[in-house]
């Protein structure tokens, strides 16, 4: 097993990460206050993995409740949902949530228990790939509206992320390379290193091997548990992780939570960046094309889906949460391993990148 931890003084909790850590007793409850929990999971995961963690909760009474899955599901009607089973069950502010699933799950089970008698106990056991990489660390709970995504949150922080790498091997192919959407994007932020290991390692992952997936599990939680130490709220260098999500958003919204995963949404952005960068000055060819390349050969999609208008995109755009006083703001890679965050946007090669994107124009 390996243990990270983010610092965050209080606020500190540890990321553990390793092969069959599910139904290990004694890995979670010291992180539950008390001896009520419930379980928030979803239909899909419950079968597969429930079993295993309820086995490893011991003497604590818990709960559960399984959600319907899928981005078209992380509303204010499904948190709702959770806040009633809370409710109905009679829990109170010594209870521990435990969100065991996706990304999705854990956003909505994390505001639940940043809202509930205002604040209670949240670990994560993230099941999917986006998640355990992503998504599990750093705090950020939330729910969509139908104008935008995770419009509705809170910053509320686990208090443990157990990530058992494997329960990756439940997840379908086109949820598994989602998740190395998110991946990818570490390695274009933060390390020119980390993206070549990609690059060299690109077949390991296709195939699951653990070895490689722990690596890169491990290495990408390590530079997002960095990232949220120095800014645990997003006042400034946290928005690099933004990198492809005001592009992913937008399509996302467009698109009504269900023509596209998460990370494929991402994928398409990180490429759109790109070239948006190239189109600015930022960024070399070379540089678009090892991105692309990557994108490619973990089979992820570079392209928006067709029928998109990309005045619509842009559009919704401009109603992404890094709208800062009607100002867009992009994370812009100058070369691998480093990005900025700007609005400083030449509107017209803002334009040309989406357009290519949707096919509309020559790359």
């Amino acid at each position: 097993m390996i243990e990270l931890k983010v610092d965050l003084a209080e606020r500190a909790y540890p990321i553990l990460i390793g092969q069959g850590l599910l139904g290990q007793p004694g890995l979670l409850r010291p992180h539950i206050g008390g001896r009520q929990a419930m379980v928030v999971t979803n239909k899909t995961v419950a079968p597969l993995l429930l079993p295993k963690l309820m086995a490893s909760l011991g003497d604590v009474q818990a709960d559960v409740l399984a959600l319907e899955d899928g981005e078209q599901h992380k509303t204010l009607r499904t948190y709702a949902q959770v806040i009633d089973a809370l409710m109905h069950k009679r829990h109170n502010r010594t209870t521990t949530l435990i969100a065991l699933g996706g990304g999705v799950l854990g956003d909505i089970a994390g505001f639940a228990a940043a809202t509930f008698q205002r604040g209670v106990a949240f670990i994560q056991v993230p099941t999917t790939l986006l998640a355990q990489v992503d998504s599990s660390v750093g705090g950020k709970t939330g729910v969509n509206h139908a104008q935008g995504k995770n419009m509705i949150g809170a910053f509320h922080q686990p208090r443990c992320v157990l990530a058992d790498i494997a329960a990756l091997a439940t997840l379908p192919e086109r949820q598994y390379r989602a998740g190395l959407a998110e991946v990818v994007k570490y390695g274009v932020i933060w390390s020119a290193d980390f993206f070549a290991w990609l690059e060299s390692q690109a077949d390991a992952l296709e195939r699951r091997l653990p070895d490689a997936l722990a690596e890169a599990v491990r290495r990408s939680c390590v530079i997002k548990a960095e990232v949220v130490r120095r800014d645990e709220r997003e006042q400034g260098l946290r928005a690099i992780l933004n990198y492809g999500h005001t592009f992913a958003h937008a399509l996302e919204t467009l698109t009504g939570y269900s023509q596209l995963l998460h990370g494929e949404a991402v994928a398409i952005g990180m490429a759109t960046a790109a070239d948006c960068a190239r189109r600015h000055q930022l960024l070399s060819a070379d540089a678009v094309q090892r991105i692309t390349a990557l994108l490619h050969t973990l089979g992820l999609p570079t392209r928006m889906p067709e029928g998109l208008d990309n005045k619509a995109v842009l559009r919704s755009m401009g109603m992404d949460k890094k709208v800062v006083d009607g100002r867009l703001r992009l994370v812009l890679p100058e070369r691998i391993g480093a990005v900025r965050v700007t609005d400083r946007i030449d509107r017209q090669a803002l334009a040309q990148a989406v357009a290519a994107a949707i096919g509309h124009a020559a790359a």
